[in-house]
This record gives structure tokens, C-alpha cells and sequence, in this order.
């Protein structure tokens, strides 16, 4: 008996080790209680190759309710239940909206009631993985989407962007600011009102490639740039947009990594008011604390800077600046 046991649990142990084998490599099958379902379990190792699969949660945004909105660049829009972890999908990534395939989904905005959300999907020909070939492409193939939480209908607001990233409501909520990041400037899209459907700038010409936009305490709104602009000096990206071939060319060349070591690591925050009226700003010339700001959020008179690229949050007291 004891030598059956014996060969028992070592049978089972060959099992178990087989089966985390299998899971390492994203083989293993496991079957949904709920609907009774086979599913392939995913390893998620961080790598560029399991993006699509696993997922990258760009924009995160608190509900009336308690509840977190979170835009997946690949898999799509979630609520999430903070407390128990149940996350429902509310918009598909990958699914075709207006003729065009959501390949890109980037940042959210909720309304204080819930109703409505707002989002980017930042190109339908590049994924996130890819965001340097839409960067060096500049292509006009951007959109700002909104979903009715009620009639959970999806609807494309504006179109023809490029690399509209981050998005903000308005006081009203009859717009949104979107950063329009490969053109450097804010547009100001009309959501709701009188001017539906339009469009004007809130802000030009900005010294860095603008991220995700966030309110800020004094009615302004903090900016993260992602890159800047060198001014006097010599920026790659402003002297690559007149030169397609260029580009081309170089990415024919060289990997994403490597031309990543070309973009300056200078870390930009900035405060910006309507009427183009910038009222602070903050430097790491040599990104040594933060590099690569990518979100700006302020909390109990500090600043919280996310980076797409650092693995860690840096917090900046500014009662101490």
C-alpha cells in the first residue's frame, strides 16, 4: 500500500512539473468554469513578442463609482473592480470601428456620472510595440472614440490624428484636450454642444512631444513630455518630418532599441493654461531621477511621474519646489 502511494505521488509530481513546464511556455489548456471552455494559459514575460497577447494597460481612470476604467493598447477598454478584481470588458481591441481596425488604444476619459467614455486609439495600421514607426511615419490615421456606458454603442468622434495619445475632459465636458504627440501640440475636439464635431488648438509648437494630459490642482492642466524639442539645438524628429526618405531608410538600418539611444533622455513636465499660457514647468536635463515622463498625476500637493520606459513611479513634493 505504502509503495503504491509512494509511486502515486510521484506520478503526480511528474504531472505537476509537466504541467508548469507548459505553462512557462504558454501551452498549457486550462477550461473555464463558467462556460466550460478551453483556454490557452499565457506566460507573460514582459518581452515585445507577448504584447499582443498579455496586454499593456496605457490609461487608468477612477469611475464615479469606485470603479477603474483601463485602456489596454491591444486587448481594449475595461471596468474593473478594484476590491474583487473583476475586470468586464466594455470595447474589443482589434475589432473595426468606422472601416477601421482599433490597433492602438492609448488613454480614457470618463464623465462624472459615468455615462460616456472617451478614448484614443493612437493609429489603426501600427500596434504599440511599433510606436516608433508611427512616431517616424507621422501617420494621420489616429481617432478619438466615445462609448456609451448605457446604449453601449461605440462611435468615432474625430479622425484623420496623428499619434493622439493622452485625453482630458473639460470642466463642461463638452470637450476633450487630446496631445496630438508626433505633431508637438493639443487639440481641443468638441464632443458634445453647439460645436460638435469640431476641432481647434489649444496649444502649438510645444517644447517636447506631448503624452497623457492630467488636471491640475490650479485649473490647468499638466502635460508629460515624452521627448523634447531642442531649442537652439538640433532635434531628429523636427529634421526627420521634412524627410521621409530619411526615415525610411533608417529603419531599414536600425532596430527600435537602437534608435531609442538617440532620443534624449531630458524629462519635461509642464503646467499649461487655455489661451496657450504655460504657468510651470519641471527639468531632468539628463533623466537621471526620471526619464521618459509619460504621465503626470498630482495628488496631496505632489507629483506622481509615470515613464513608458523606466520601471518605477517617481514623486515630486511641490510644496518643496
Amino acid at each position: 500500500m505504502e509503495e503504491e502511494l509512494q509511486a502515486l505521488m510521484e506520478e503526480l509530481c511528474e504531472t505537476l512539473l509537466q504541467q508548469l513546464q507548459q505553462l512557462l511556455e504558454g501551452k498549457l489548456q486550462l477550461q473555464d468554469i463558467k462556460d466550460g471552455e478551453t483556454h490557452t494559459c499565457c506566460c507573460c514575460s514582459g518581452s515585445r513578442e507577448d504584447e499582443s497577447s498579455c496586454g499593456r494597460p496605457l490609461g487608468i481612470r477612477v469611475g464615479p463609482n469606485g470603479t477603474l476604467f483601463v485602456a489596454d493598447a491591444y486587448l481594449g477598454v475595461f471596468e474593473v473592480n478594484p476590491t474583487t478584481g473583476e475586470a468586464i470588458r466594455l470595447v474589443a481591441g482589434g475589432q473595426v470601428v468606422g472601416g477601421r481596425q482599433l490597433s492602438f488604444i492609448n488613454d480614457v476619459a470618463v464623465t462624472q456620472d459615468g455615462k460616456k467614455l472617451y478614448f484614443t486609439d493612437s493609429s489603426s495600421r501600427w500596434q504599440r510595440r511599433d510606436y516608433l514607426n508611427l512616431i517616424m511615419e507621422a501617420t494621420a490615421d489616429g481617432r478619438v472614440l466615445e462609448f456609451d456606458m448605457e446604449t453601449r454603442e461605440l462611435t468615432v468622434v474625430m479622425e484623420n490624428l496623428r499619434f493622439p495619445n493622452g485625453i482630458q475632459l473639460l470642466p463642461d465636458e463638452e470637450s476633450v484636450l487630446v496631445a496630438e504627440t508626433t505633431m508637438a501640440r493639443i487639440r481641443r475636439v468638441h464632443v458634445a454642444g453647439l460645436n460638435k464635431g469640431g476641432m481647434d488648438t489649444f496649444m502649438d509648437n510645444l517644447p517636447g512631444f506631448p503624452d497623457n494630459i492630467r488636471p491640475s490642482s490650479s485649473g490647468g492642466y499638466w502635460v508629460a513630455m515624452s521627448a523634447v524639442r531642442p531649442n537652439p539645438g538640433f532635434s531628429m524628429l523636427d529634421f526627420l518630418s521634412q524627410r521621409p526618405w530619411i526615415k525610411k531608410l533608417i529603419f531599414k538600418l536600425f532596430s527600435q532599441e537602437v534608435l531609442m539611444k538617440f532620443v534624449p533622455r531630458y524629462s519635461l513636465v509642464a503646467e499649461l493654461h487655455d489661451g496657450g499660457i504655460c504657468t510651470r514647468s519641471f527639468h531632468d536635463p539628463n533623466g537621471l531621477v526620471a526619464a521618459y515622463i509619460s504621465e503626470v498625476h498630482e495628488h496631496d500637493g505632489s507629483l506622481y511621474l509615470g515613464s513608458f520606459r523606466s520601471p518605477y513611479i517617481a514623486k515630486l513634493d511641490l510644496r518643496q519646489v
